[in-house]
């Protein structure tokens, strides 16, 4: 899933290629893609692009006539830069956005379809897709201490549940976690004061770190292949491989849907995250699916 580097990489590229032009048209491959009626997909079109914005893990292009098309890509949605016009055959190619120098085209593999777009009017349509999550670098250390302690979860749902922080998921909450070098199942409200610091800390950084590799490689050509798995990470996706920091083998964590990759020497001082109270705790505390985890919203 695409989550706030990968998201900061796509707005980059977006920004020099349709900021200010004129949509001409909205074509829709699949019907199911669009999820709102009103106001109907056809009043974005002739109008400009005014602003592009991040609402968490969601993409927004907002028109000069106050309204935005709003596009999350969900787990496999991906985006693409094409020809202008260019066909849309082919069941994974669900939309494109047509402007007088190009086409964006949302594509998904599979056959679920979880990628959608929205057309709001107005910003307070718009926060109505936000599901509420604080902006780390917009936040200090109370703020993001009091965000993730409000309830008592483990690090890893609490940094990836979009209620309580904004656009960050299943690959870069292990970035941050090992980073930081604290457990993954590590309860939010036991931590020591020196924890949330490092935390705190890892979190901007590693954000940070990505934000501006991928935002530089958006710069040079079109993110085409966004992905969670990178070579270049510590911990995710690196099963069975070695610990970039102490040379240990990475493990795992799997439960449902969902896997997470820790080094258990640099954060769990050894211990292997497989037992029976894990499995009940995680029962309780992590969603089943991605999806899951993506559609809780704010109260």
């Amino acid at each position: 899933m695409p989550e706030l580097p990968d998201i900061s990489a796509y707005l980059t590229a977006l920004e020099s290629r349709i900021s200010g032009q004129v949509l001409n048209r909205v074509r829709l491959g699949s019907p199911f893609v669009l999820r709102t009626v009103q106001p109907p997909v056809a009043s974005v079109e002739g109008h400009a692009v005014r602003e592009l914005r991040r609402i968490g893990k969601r993409i927004a292009i907002g028109f000069d006539n106050e309204h935005w098309i709003v596009i999350h890509l969900m787990i496999a949605g991906r985006l693409h830069w094409k020809t202008r016009e260019a066909k849309l055959g082919g069941r994974n190619n669900l939309a494109a956005l047509d402007f007088p120098n190009g086409s964006l085209v949302l594509t998904e593999p599979g056959s679920k379809r979880r990628a959608s777009l929205h057309v709001v009017s107005g910003e307070e349509d718009l926060r109505g897709l936000d599901p509420g999550g604080i902006e780390v670098f917009a936040s200090d250390l109370e703020a993001f201490r009091d965000a993730l302690r409000a309830e008592n979860r483990t690090l890893k749902r609490a940094l990836t549940d979009p209620r309580i922080l904004s656009g960050i998921g299943n690959a870069y909450s292990d970035e941050v976690l090992h980073a930081a070098q604290l457990s993954p199942i590590a309860l939010t409200q036991k931590l020591k004061e020196a924890e949330w610091e490092r935390l705190f800390r890892a979190t901007r950084q590693t954000l940070r770190t990505w934000i501006d590799r991928l935002e530089t490689e958006a710069q040079k050509k079109f993110p085409e292949k966004v992905t969670a798995f990178r070579p270049e990470m510590a911990v995710h996706g690196r099963y069975g491989k070695a610990c970039p920091r102490c040379g240990e083998k990475i493990l795992r964590i799997r439960y449902a849907d969902n896997e997470t990759n820790y080094c258990a020497s640099c954060q769990t001082g050894g211990k292997v995250l497989a037992d029976r109270s894990l499995s009940r705790l995680l029962k309780s505390d992590w969603p089943r699916t991605l999806d899951e985890l993506e559609a809780l919203k704010r109260k």
